[in-house]
Parts: C-alpha cells; structure tokens; sequence
C-alpha cells in the first residue's frame, strides 16, 4: 500500500463517554459479565485505514489528524451487530396487521395464506432488480440507527427459482454495502402450499436441489429452518441441517417463537451458531445452551408486535448464558429494523439492564455472526465502524428515551457515513 492508497485518518475529540472501549476484547459475554460495559470518559478515539488505531483519556489525546470531529457532551459507541433480518422483501403487509388487531391470530393468518405464504407469492412476482433497490433502501434505513453489520436471510422464495433469486439480492448487496453482510438460506420457512399434502416432496427438493445450487454459487454461509409447531419437525429439521453441513454451510435455526418445539435442542446438537426467538424457553432449553456455544438470540421486535410472550432474557442472564439482540426485520411479525428500539425492549420488556442489553446487540451480535473478531466494541484493530448520540446524559438514556433519535453520526470504516442517493 503507498501513501497515496491510504484512507484520512479520523480522530474523534471531547467524547463525553466512549462506550464498550476493550482494551483485552472479549469474545462473547455471559451471565453477570454482561452487566459490564467498559467505559472512559472525556476520551478520544483514533480511527487510520478504516481500523481503530488508538482510544484513551483526553488527557492523551494526539494532536492532530487528517480529520476532526468534536463529540462533546456526546456518547460514542460501537455499531450494533444486527444477526437477524429478512431484508430482502417485496411489500409490506399491513393488512394482515389489521387482521391481528380483529382478533385473528398469526397462525390463524398463515394458515389462510397470509404470513410468509403472502411474502412468497409477492416475491415471486417481483424483479430482481427491484427486489435490490427495494432492500438497499432498507439497509441504509438501518445504517442510519447505527446498525454496522448484519445478518439477511432468503426464505420468501420456497422455490429453487425465488429462492436463488433472494440470495443473489443479498449477494448484490454485499457487492455495494459499506457494512459486512452475512448470507443465510431459509429454504424451510415454510410449507409451499403445492407441497401441502407432500411435505417429503418440499423437503427432497430444499435437500436434492436447492442446497446443490446455494453451493455452488457460494451464495450463503448459513442454513436455517424455521423449527416450530406448525412448521418443521426436529425430525425435518435435523435433516436439513445435517445436509446443509455437507455443502459447508453452518447452521442457524428459527425455534421456540410459537411453542416449546425441540428447536433449540436440535440446533445446539446440530453446532448451531445460534437459535433465534426462544419466546418459549424453559429449564431444558437452557439446559441444552449451557451445553454448547450456540448463542440465544432474542427478537422483541417480534414479540411486541405480535403480542406474543417475550423471551425470559433476566432467568437466561442469571442461569449464566449469553443473550444476543435482533430486530427480525421482516414484512409479517416486525417491520423494523430499528436496534435503538430494540435496545430500549430488552430493558422495558425483558427485564435487562441497559449494559446486558448494549452487549447483547454488540459484542455478542457479531459473536452471532462469527464476526466478533473485527466488530461488536472499540479495540485497537478492529473495523472503524461507530456511531455519535446527541448529547446524553447518561448510558441509561438512551434505552430510556425509547421514542427518540439519539444516533448523531455515523461513522463506517473511519470515515463520516451519509445516505447515498440512488
């Protein structure tokens, strides 16, 4: 690299509290570790190359680089790590929205042929083209809350067609996105209703077909399978994963968001990166996670919206388990992808201090996405990836002040982030 490739270095002055600043980073953070959020305050950091180079007291601050930004009276924190999302979509769904509000209930929706059957007939209709303008536009919505890495999944297709379709949306995006992106098949997130009375047939054709040609395109990383009542069986789900290994791609698993399914169980047998909703976890799942490294990921998102149970963060916490926070960004049982809001329902609704909810979507979101070596918290060489609050008060504030903007600034590979136009 000669000088001239070099990126301006940014230094950030005056930050009134710089926020999970790691001098030995940490991995992943469990039980009552996650109540500790390092930090240091009238502090600095130095961001060269699109890595952090230096942090520290102000009192040691240097005294000059190629560009300055002043952050008094401003927070300044590591971008959220965002494991769980289905941003590539057609439309939204709000008229199934009002259905809920008239009493009906999300299976009582999909069963007619709303929820992900409604996204799948959509999205078969729609463009690649626009299905990608469509899905950029989100993924600089969710920069702009401070999201700097995530996780998108097909699972609108349910045909081999569709399915490739989505995951080379997500492909195109990685081409453009200034934020890592990691690519994950969902093949089995629901039951085609062609293959209603064949459930063999669909799974043949996700196993035979459909992985074959993830592969070969090296289009995703991770498998999932939606493991729940009225969904896939541990049985269909156990087979899937076991597939999905052979083709290299890792297992992630949706389970325990309707019903105590077996879910969880089978992704820590299958090595699971993680197992994501756990609306419905009890003494065996937790059993099962202390087990093995799998990482709990809770969506409240979902769970407010819905209206359903929200996942018991505080006994998870307490039994010495880490917990990861998502948005589950989708048309049907989330439409946000807003990690502020996130943040602020672990604390309002599950119980979790604001420093448990902060690690739960930093450090151990990108330990969700196997990404915790370069994001997640402000150590030396890791991605520049930040934001600036407004001026706060406190840490406390912001989960606090749920309806408000607090993300200032953000800052991607240590250079100052604005909303391309496209």
């Amino acid at each position: 690299m000669t000088k001239t490739d070099l990126m301006p270095s940014l230094l950030i002055r005056n930050i009134k509290t710089l926020v999970q600043a790691e001098v030995n980073p940490r991995k992943v953070v469990k039980g009552a570790d996650m109540a500790i959020v390092p930090t240091i305050h009238d502090a600095y950091l130095l961001m060269e190359n699109g890595r952090i180079t230096g942090f520290g007291a102000m009192d040691t601050c240097p005294e000059r680089a190629d560009e300055v930004m002043d952050a008094t009276g401003r927070m300044v924190f590591p971008s959220w790590c965002d494991s769980h999302t289905h941003l590539v979509f057609a439309t939204s769904r709000e008229e199934e929205f009002v259905d809920r509000i008239r009493g009906l209930s999300y299976e009582e929706i999909a069963r007619r042929g709303g929820g992900i059957l409604n996204s799948a007939r959509r999205l078969q209709e729609t463009s690649e083209d626009d299905l990608y303008h469509s899905a950029l536009e989100r993924l600089y919505e969710v920069i702009g809350y401070g999201t700097g890495a995530i996780e998108i999944k097909s699972g609108y297709g349910l045909t081999t067609e569709s399915e490739l379709k989505m995951l080379r949306v997500i492909r195109r995006l990685k081409e453009v996105s200034p934020i890592p992106i990691k690519a994950t098949f969902l093949g089995a997130h629901a039951m085609p209703v062609e293959f209603k009375e064949n459930r063999e047939g669909y799974i043949d054709l996700i196993i035979n077909e459909m992985l074959p040609k993830v592969a070969e395109e090296k289009l995703a990383e991770y498998c999932d399978v939606f493991c729940d009542r009225g969904f896939y069986t541990v049985e269909e789900t156990d087979r899937i994963l076991k597939a999905a290994a052979g083709y290299g791609l890792k297992a992630k698993i949706h389970a325990n968001e309707l019903d105590y399914s077996g879910g969880v169980q089978t992704g820590v047998a299958n090595g699971a990166v993680s197992v994501d909703h756990l609306e419905y976890t009890g003494d065996a799942e937790i059993e099962a996670l202390l087990g093995g490294d799998t990482m709990p990921t809770l969506l409240p998102g979902c769970a407010f919206f819905l209206g359903i149970p929200f996942g018991p963060a505080r006994k998870m916490i307490d039994a010495g388990l880490p917990v990861v926070l998502a948005t589950d960004y989708n048309p049907g049982s989330a439409p946000s992808g807003n990690m502020p809001f996130v943040v602020a329902l672990g604390c309002i609704k599950m119980g979790m201090l604001p420093e448990e909810a902060i690690n739960a979507a930093t450090i151990n979101g990108a330990r969700a996405m196997e990404l915790e070596a370069d994001y997640g918290s402000i150590a030396v060489g890791k991605v520049a990836n930040v934001f600036i609050t407004k001026p706060i008060p406190s840490l406390a504030y912001f989960p606090y002040a749920f309806g408000k903007n607090l993300v200032e600034s953000v800052v991607l590979q240590g250079k100052a982030w604005t909303t391309p136009r496209q």
